[in-house]
């Protein structure tokens, strides 16, 4: 059985753009990076990773002798990153305050709240309550 996402990816090709947003934006901790390959962030019990397109889709890597696959993505892709409904107005002021344009908040049917902005590389991105789908709240 399948338990959780253990990690999800974006794509981008500036970097350290994406590294200041996701860190200084979105506060998530940097866990390592290769320049002008990859950054990588812990999120809570998982792994959220950015890679640059250019270096990772034309052909595979090898990781301790191990070959991955090579993988990349063109155009703006989307993550939704967990965050308590009641910490939605925080998020909003947080994010206007860094001078992020909130390009959509979404009230759902069955409960819960999205927020959703771009990072530096176009991607969507959503700071969303679980609620939407019927999970319960982090930290709720």
């Amino acid at each position: 059985m399948i338990a959780r996402i253990l990690e999800a990816c974006l794509y981008a090709t500036n970097l350290d753009a994406a590294e200041r947003f996701y860190v200084d934006v979105l506060g998530l901790e940097r866990y390592s990076a290769v320049p002008n390959r990859h950054v990588f962030f812990r999120c809570g019990a998982g792994m959220f990773l950015v890679f640059n397109p250019a270096r990772t889709s034309g052909e595979p890597s090898l990781v301790g002798g191990a070959l991955v696959p090579a993988h990349g993505a063109t155009g703006p892709g989307h993550v939704a990153f967990a965050v308590p409904d009641a910490d939605i107005p925080a998020w909003r002021a947080r994010l206007e305050a860094a001078g992020v344009a909130i390009e959509s908040e979404v009230t759902w049917p069955r409960g819960g709240r999205s927020l959703y902005l771009r990072d530096p590389a176009g991607n969507c991105v959503e700071l969303a309550s679980p609620k939407l789908w019927g999970l319960d709240d982090p930290d709720a």
